[in-house]
């Protein structure tokens, strides 16, 4: 890797040197029996304009991507090998940024410059713009892309382009969950869906004078290799696990009798459904492409198997009060529950599922005897990262299949590694937590771009942070929180235990920027609790690492940075009449124009 970096620096120097510089879910109407859904979309792309410094655009200069690439890869190579003596991403990103926001405000006497940044197939650079010259354009076959370094307030309006938030005043346990997408992919692989069905008293065996009770489905899906998987889950994951529970409820009240199925019931509908889900769209497809014996119909059918998504699902019934979380894959929910000295304390309701966690290679091996290779470098046959995933159907199917596959329609030849599979399953871990919403407790579900970005005690503490400064509003949206609180203290969250757990991988992007422990890199500035998360994950106060990771362009993004999606969801009792409801809380949400109401 030494040897590497330094050949292409040499072969670098041949190149002039310069700075890097630079649906809405519908509103709703709650009914009887009714479901919601809410959909995410990928951020649009959009250049923006700097001021820059005469001398700076005078020329053109290049970089060549090689180098950038060789920074990029010694720097993860380094952080992972834990050498302190290599000079760390956090230098080279921070000097790309500044250099870009301190020209930003340099004005000649003549008026502000323009400089554009050019993404071309294999280099960037850079060249001054006249005043009526287009921002953004295509200008040739190579996808040539035109973009500008983002100014701080311009890196704010992006983290903010995809956040939600609704407040729930259904009184049953949940008041508010917040949600923020934010790309790196284009399009972003990630997805996410929310639903409330309620539970008619007839349903639990109930008499008619109880009043019914709501299921809050909460679930973010990490798509790989395509957004097609992750779209499907979207559509569909949360109906087939309702489905699920709705016989596994009704079987338990079947004598009409008030009883609630067990614990390990409502687990077993949980797995039931993603699994069958999982069935649908790997083996099923397959039939129904082999019948249709047709190229198009195959492109569209098995789109969802040939990409994969990771899953990780909350299931909350307001009788029982019980969490369920479901996870297949590496996204995790963290709880957050404040304690009667006043810090919070982080406790992770799901375990990183990969192949390079302990309990999966111990799994994997026993299913596979003979395999040694059945993981590899942490990865199932040294490819895939997610030991549990929809989807992934080359490491499901046999090598019959995906050669009957390849022959008829299109595909790749099977993993030279290919033995016995399925190798991934969908089945997922699942706990079981009691909820109390009297405390205030709230918890975050997040794909792994917020995790190797933060700690479980730091996310849990920014949310704590961010409750003690909504505090201070009046009335509105903010009444909620005002019985949770009685002083001014700034909460904090006690310390991560000594040994931490094996399934929890820690943040590997805090060592590769060399981002300090302190808490004072922090800040609070944003409505939403989960933009406020992604805001402190990509450099809090630090605005220079935040515009300059925000402004980096897919595909060269993924190497700081992965698509994020977090949701935040808080419990409680809620203040004032209970309306039945579902409201947007627009200070919280990217503005919009309003869509029909969907039931």
């Amino acid at each position: 890797m030494r040897w590497a970096a330094v050949q292409t620096c040499r072969a670098a120097r041949c190149v002039p040197a310069w700075k890097l510089t630079s649906k809405r879910p519908c509103s709703f109407s709650y009914t009887h029996n009714s479901v919601r859904s809410l959909r995410s979309f990928s951020g649009g792309r959009r250049s923006t304009i700097i001021s820059a410094s005469p001398q700076n655009s005078m020329h053109i200069r290049r970089f060549s991507l090689a180098a950038i690439s060789t920074v990029v890869a010694s720097g993860a190579w380094y952080a992972y090998q834990g050498d302190g003596t290599v000079q760390s991403l956090a230098t080279q990103v921070r000097g790309f940024a500044s250099s870009a926001i301190s020209s930003a405000y340099a004005e000649s006497p003549s008026g502000p410059a323009r400089r554009a940044l050019h993404v071309s197939n294999n280099n960037f650079y850079t060249e001054p713009l006249t005043a009526d010259e287009p921002l953004s354009k295509n200008t040739d076959d190579s996808d040539r892309r035109r973009l500008e370094m983002l100014t701080p307030e311009q890196a704010t309006e992006k983290l903010r382009k995809n956040e939600e938030s609704y407040l729930v005043n259904r009184g049953n346990g949940v008041v508010r969950y917040d949600i923020v997408q934010v790309p790196s992919n284009s399009p972003i692989e990630d997805d996410h869906a929310e639903k409330i069905v309620e539970v008619s008293s007839s349903t639990l065996g109930q008499t008619d004078g109880e009043p019914n009770s709501d299921w809050m489905f909460w679930a973010v899906f990490d798509g790989h290799s395509g957004w097609t998987t992750s779209a499907k889950l979207r559509n569909v994951l949360i109906s087939y696990v309702a489905r699920e529970l709705n016989s596994t409820y009704k079987a338990a009240a079947a004598d009409g009798k008030p009883m609630m199925p067990s614990s390990e019931a409502i687990d077993q509908a949980i797995k039931k459904g993603f699994v069958r889900l999982d069935n649908d769209i790997v083996y099923e497809s397959v039939d129904k492409v082999v019948k249709s014996k047709s190229r198009r119909m195959a492109a569209e059918i098995l789109a969802p198997a040939l990409s994969g998504s990771c899953a990780l699902l909350s299931f909350y019934d307001s009788k029982s009060k019980d969490l369920k979380v479901a996870v297949a894959g590496d996204s995790r929910a963290v709880l957050g529950r404040r304690g009667a000295n006043g810090k919070w304390t982080a406790t992770a309701l799901s375990e990183d599922l990969t192949g390079g966690t302990p309990s999966e290679i111990k799994r994997l091996q026993e299913e596979h005897p003979g395999e040694p290779y059945v993981t590899r470098n942490g990865r199932i046959l040294g490819g895939l990262e997610p030991s549990r995933a929809f989807g992934d159907a080359f490491y499901k199917w046999s090598r019959g299949t995906q050669d009957m596959i390849k022959q008829q329609f299109f595909g790749r030849t099977p993993h030279p590694l290919l033995q016995t599979p399925p190798y991934v399953t969908a089945e997922p871990i699942i706990t079981t937590t009691k909820i109390d919403p009297e405390k205030g407790d709230f918890i975050v579900m997040a794909t792994d771009g917020l995790w190797e970005m933060l700690s479980n005690e730091e996310v849990v503490g920014l949310v704590g942070e961010w409750l003690e400064h909504q505090k201070s509003g009046n009335g509105g949206s903010k009444a909620w929180l005002q019985s949770w609180f009685s002083s001014q203290k700034q909460l904090p969250v006690e310390p991560a235990k000594d040994q931490a757990s094996e399934g929890q991988r820690k943040p590997i992007r805090q060592r590769q920027y060399d981002i300090p422990d302190a808490a004072s890199r922090f800040v609070v500035e944003d409505k939403n609790a989960a933009t406020h998360l992604v805001r402190n994950a990509m450099g809090g106060k630090d605005k220079d690492m935040v515009c300059a990771l925000l402004t980096l362009p897919s595909p060269y993004s993924r190497r700081y940075r992965d698509d994020i999606t977090v949701e935040v969801i808080f419990f409680g009792k809620g203040p004032g009449p209970r309306s039945g409801t579902v409201e947007i809380n627009q200070e919280a949400t990217a503005p919009e124009e309003p869509l029909q109401a969907k039931l």
